[in-house]
Parts: C-alpha cells; structure tokens; sequence
C-alpha cells in the first residue's frame, strides 16, 4: 500500500466512505478512517476492506493528535451535533473542527481538505443568522486557512442521494413526490451528487496541491453537478423512473435553523450562483461531473423500480 496516508473524518458517511472507496481504488493514497467507535459495524466493516481504523473524538483534541499522526493529507467533516449550541454554549462543529485542524497541524500534515459550507448569515446580509450549522463549519474555513497549513475547502449542494437517504422522493398512488419546505417549483437548487463529485474532486485536489502553478491552497471549490429548479428535477426523474413525479412545497418545519436553511437556499437559487456548472476550475484540475441524467438512471432508478412495479 502506499504511504501516503489520508486521514478520513466521516468514513462512514456519505461524503466520507465515497472518499476512502475512491482512495482504496486509485491506490496511490492509503485511507485511514478516524471515528469515534472502531468496533461499531461500520467501522469492522471498513477494516473487512482493508482500511485502517484509527479512534479519534472531535471533542478530545489529544486523540486526534494521536489518530493524524503519519498523515500528508486529511479530509476533514464534521456532522451536527444536537441540540444545536452556538459558540460557547457547550459542545459544537466549530469546537470538533477547530481540533481537527489544530491536531493536524500539530502532527505537521501537509495538506487539509475541509468540507464546508458558505455563511448563510453573510449571504443574506443577516436576514438569515439561525443556521448555526453553516455557520460554524464556515468558521472552521476560515481558522483553517489562516493555520498556515496548504489547504482547501468544498461547498456541497443538496444532496441527490437525499432521495433515499432521507427519504425525499416518496411513493404516491401516481408515482413519486419531492416536497421541500420553503421552495416554490420554480425556485432553483445546486444539487450534488455527492458519491460521484465528492471523491473525484478530493482526488483531483491531492494529485495536484504541490504544484503551486495548480493555485490550490487556500481556495473554495463548489462542487455542483447541476443548479435547477425542482420542477426540473421532478420531470428529469419521471422520465428516467417511467412514472409520474410531481414536486410539492412541504410545511415549514418550525425549526428556525432548518427553516432558513431551505428559505436561504430558494431565495439565492442554492447558494452558489457565483461559480459555473461545472465549476471550470475543478474542470481543469480534470474533474468529470455526472450528469443528473446518469444520476437518475445509475443510481435512483435501481433503488425505485421495485416500487413502481
């Protein structure tokens, strides 16, 4: 195996475990996944695929000292903690990130990959300060690019395999239904798809981060494979599933955080209108986006056949 390891918060997940599968099958990085419960399931399931292990808490800054140690790389996440707390108010993503960031360069990593998200809050001008979750992880971007360390950051849209994972697309007596709170059909959304984009990025991004002429560190790449309206998305995934698919606005969910997360993003089309799709810059360091279409067909269209028939 190759020695240059790449430690791997999230392994687990979706954005995580697509990563480590990517770095199993380039073969030129070795994954190493950190988690908090190396003998759950998951985590003996990773280890059967020859992936090492490694326990390490985002809360306990000396285990992850312990956990990096060895690595070049590290591709960073941090998942929700509940209830959420702002700064201060107890246990947190900005405190988790801010440790894995400390920690990894403590252990002199060379590269930190974060997976972040925009400030909803600075986007709207302060008409949206609740979604604290955005907020702490575009916090932990920013401490990490003033760490010194070579790093990058990925924002991520919403995403498509949200069809399953949280059950967005659900069965009607016509076919499906997508019903999302706070957008209008017309409203658009930057969608990902996370298993496709997600590693392929990460692997373009360690390739080159030692070429300064690549101009890697210290920039933001949104990763999004099409920014449309759910509309749109509802007609593309009748056509592939063979039946109707209607798109539905769901009641708001009362929960403020929630709330503006989905109102931010209906209001400023997904939030990255700023950057084009694909995003040119992960095009020349030689990404490929699949389209929603090959989504659709590849990856929806397997798991919901069964209930169309």
């Amino acid at each position: 195996m190759s020695s240059r390891i790449v430690s791997v918060f999230g392994g687990m997940g979706t954005q995580g475990n697509a990563v480590i599968q990517a770095l199993l099958k380039d073969g030129n990085f070795t994954p190493r996944a950190i988690v908090r419960n190396p003998e759950s399931d998951a985590a003996l399931n990773l280890k059967a695929q020859g992936v090492e292990v490694v326990k390490g808490d985002g809360l306990d800054k000396e285990s992850l000292v312990s956990a990096l140690r060895g690595s070049e790389a590290v591709f960073g996440l941090t998942t929700t903690i509940w209830p959420l707390k702002a700064e201060g108010d107890g246990p947190n993503e900005l405190v988790w990130g801010k440790n894995i960031v400390d920690a990894a360069k403590e252990v002199g990593v060379k590269f930190f990959i974060w997976s972040s998200l925009p400030s909803i809050n600075k986007i709207s001008g302060g008409k949206y300060p609740n979604a604290i979750h955005y907020e702490e992880k575009a916090t932990v971007e920013e401490y990490l690019k003033a760490s010194g360390m070579k790093n990058a950051s990925i924002h991520l849209g919403a995403f498509l395999e949200n069809f399953w994972k949280l059950d967005i697309l659900k069965k009607t007596d016509k076919g499906f239904d997508i019903a999302i709170p706070h957008f209008r059909a017309t409203d658009c959304q930057a969608f990902t798809w996370t298993e496709q984009a997600v590693p392929a990025t990460i692997l373009a991004l360690l390739r080159n981060y030692k070429d300064p002429s690549k101009n890697i560190s210290g920039n933001t790449y949104p990763i999004v494979n099409a920014n449309i309206s759910y509309s749109e998305l509802a007609a593309l995934t009748e056509k592939a599933l063979g039946v109707e698919v209607t798109f539905t606005t769901a009641p708001a969910t009362g929960m403020p955080f929630i709330d503006e997360m989905f109102k931010s993003h209906a209001e400023y089309s997904g939030l990255f209108t700023g950057t084009p799709v694909p995003n040119p810059d992960l095009v020349a360091l030689g990404v490929k986006f699949g389209s929603i279409q090959e989504f659709l067909e590849t990856e929806a269209k397997p798991r919901f056949d069964q209930l169309v028939k």
